[in-house]
């Protein structure tokens, strides 16, 4: 089966993949998990502590604070959670290189991609259990979730530029976030009726559904998707040849300094934007609705995420509109700079009601920011058919970046045993972030420009960034 660009039905089968995966986004790691997973750890320390103590209660003593035993490590539960995410990220970015290359060689990049959803998929039902097992084998879960759904990302990333031209994708690429936004807030909606009407208890069927959904939507893109869009040749010795072809492209990548620009300056913004989705909810019912706020935690937060994600499918429509009359480039200084009073605002927020309205700010930033890098990146692309290896440098980027930022956020909430601390390391991927942007030669279309040829042909600027 070959594949024709720009053909409707292929462009909506692989929009769909962002409605079947985003689920796990939005329920697992912004909204309904962390918020089960504060209160089993809670819970679990608690039942420990009146042990210990032949005590009776029902709440954590004030000035009291809630650790958990991991592997006879003592560690605050946002410590572990940030720390097992940073680690899955970095197989990630070990994983995907490797298997691209391979995919690429063989024309197999569909069976990756389902491989990996089905087992974050299968994690994410795993979750059921999570609180009953050990906190190590619940931990597990987690970590092979993430591996799954962002693994997944490389090989479906991979397939923009080889169904759409190039001035489609910061269209098509805005689209699925949207459908994304759309599809997991919609689950969201669902598993708050089950909380909500049928009792906190059921909490955890929610990430049956997640899984479920997951990969149900997502034979709507298996469907139309094909293997081996370029009809590579089988080839023996799969995982050297894959190495070989892997170290082809890092060649050719090479000699494309304003696609390493662009990445120099994504790794630090987009580390910020990922830290942001990963940690905000812990932050949220740690720092935000606790003490006298906590009743309202569990509503609280959820409204918040509701708001995150009208606002981020309406960002993401928007941001792709105004790329079409400044450019890729600008656009992405625009919005990245108004990162840095939303995370400096965060440090200073008190009541659940600014939280509300930095909610809105950060859904208005966050689904443009995500949609227009993707886009930006297959823009700038060489012709290629190696495209999975090509992604694998962008999601390479993304997941070091993750680890650094989830590690940074944990790290400082460890030496200072204060979590509203994390938040300036959060400032200063943006601010990098931005900085970095403002070297990225662009021009109004984001197109390849006059420049961007001087800069291929110049032998002085090629060494410089060897």
């Amino acid at each position: 089966m070959t594949l024709e660009k720009g053909n409707k039905k292929t462009i909506r089968g692989w929009i769909f993949y962002d409605w079947a995966n985003s689920v796990y986004n939005l329920v697992i790691s912004s909204a309904i998990f962390p918020i089960f997973y504060d209160t089993v750890t809670t819970q679990a320390f608690l039942r420990h502590y009146n042990q210990q103590h032949g005590l009776q209660l029902e709440e954590v003593p004030e000035g009291v604070n809630v650790v958990v035993d991991f592997f006879g490590t003592q560690l605050s539960p946002s410590v572990l959670m940030s720390f097992t995410l940073s680690f899955s990220f970095l197989i990630v970015s070990i994983l995907s290189p490797m298997l691209s290359g391979v995919a690429d060689l063989t024309g197999s990049k569909k069976k990756f991609m389902k491989f990996f959803c089905y087992l974050g998929a299968f994690s994410c039902i795993s979750l059921y259990w999570f609180g009953q097992a050990p906190l190590e084998v619940g931990m597990l879960s987690v970590f092979l979730a993430s591996i799954g759904f962002w693994n997944s990302l490389v090989f479906y990333n991979a397939f923009l530029p080889e169904i759409a031209a190039p001035e489609d994708h910061d269209r098509i690429s805005a689209s699925g976030y949207t459908m994304g936004y759309l599809g997991s807030m919609l689950l969201l909606i669902v598993c708050l009726g089950i909380v909500m009407g049928i009792g906190k208890e059921y909490t955890n069927v929610s990430f049956i559904l997640v899984g479920v959904w997951w990969i149900g939507f997502s034979q709507i893109t298996y469907r139309v998707l094909p293997n081996n869009v370029y009809n590579r040749p089988k080839s023996s010795r799969v995982l050297m040849n894959g190495f070989r072809e892997l170290k082809k492209v890092l060649k050719e990548f090479r000699t494309q300094p304003k696609l390493k620009r662009f990445l120099n300056s994504f790794f630090f913004f987009n580390t910020g934007v990922q830290t942001v989705m990963l940690m905000a909810v812990l932050y949220a019912k740690r720092e935000i609705f606790a003490g006298k706020y906590e009743d309202q935690a569990t509503t609280g937060l959820i409204i918040a995420i509701l708001l995150i994600q009208l606002l981020g499918a309406l960002g993401a429509f928007l941001l792709s509109r105004i790329s079409t009359v400044v450019g890729n480039v600008r656009s992405l200084l625009i919005v990245v700079a108004v990162w840095i009073p939303l995370c400096v605002s965060a440090y200073f927020l008190k009541t659940p009601f600014g939280f509300y309205i930095l909610a809105a700010g950060v859904g208005l930033v966050m689904g443009g920011t995500q949609a227009l890098s993707r886009s930006t990146y297959s823009k700038f692309l060489p012709e290629t058919e190696d495209h999975a290896s090509y992604f694998s440098f962008y999601d390479v980027t993304e997941k070091v970046g993750i680890v650094f930022g989830t590690f940074f956020f944990g790290l400082m909430e460890y030496l200072t045993n204060d979590m509203r601390s994390s938040i300036l390391s959060v400032i200063f991927f943006f601010a990098m972030g931005w900085l970095l942007l403002l070297f990225v030669p662009r021009d109004r279309t984001g197109r390849k420009s006059d420049y961007d040829e001087q800069l291929t042909t110049d032998n002085q600027t090629l060494d410089y960034f060897k």
